[in-house]
């Protein structure tokens, strides 16, 4: 039995798309039964979300476990990773992905629509 579960698991993982070379990162602040909470989220630049976290901080020790969750769920290092000017996603870069470029996005601040759009879960 535990046989076919993998296979059936090994076809699941082949058919979810490669997520791109190209990463966008964002935090978003949202309520959750009253309490303010941290929304991380992670995009290839196709749209497909590759990740979403959500923690009751947003310092270094955050944007680090957001970091190793994201490279460990996707089994995969991009090309780039495109942040806002946060100073703690620029310390987790630095020291989860050091090799990976990191842009930041430019203006004082990131308008709505800066990240590609979600694709919807089929």
């Amino acid at each position: 039995m535990s046989e076919v579960r993998q296979a059936y698991v090994d076809e699941l993982c082949r058919r979810r798309p490669r997520p791109g070379d190209e990463w966008h990162l964002d935090e978003v602040f949202t309520k959750v039964n009253g309490e303010l909470k941290y929304l991380w989220r992670a995009v290839d630049q196709n749209g497909n979300v590759l990740d979403i976290l959500v923690q009751n901080r947003r310092d270094n020790a955050a944007a680090r476990r957001f970091f190793r969750r994201l490279t460990k769920k996707t089994r995969t290092v991009p090309r780039v990773v495109v942040t806002d000017k946060l100073g703690s996603c620029s310390v987790a870069h630095r020291e989860v992905m050091p090799s990976v470029e990191h842009p930041l996005q430019q203006g004082p601040e990131q308008p709505a629509g800066a990240l590609p759009p979600a694709h919807a879960a089929a």
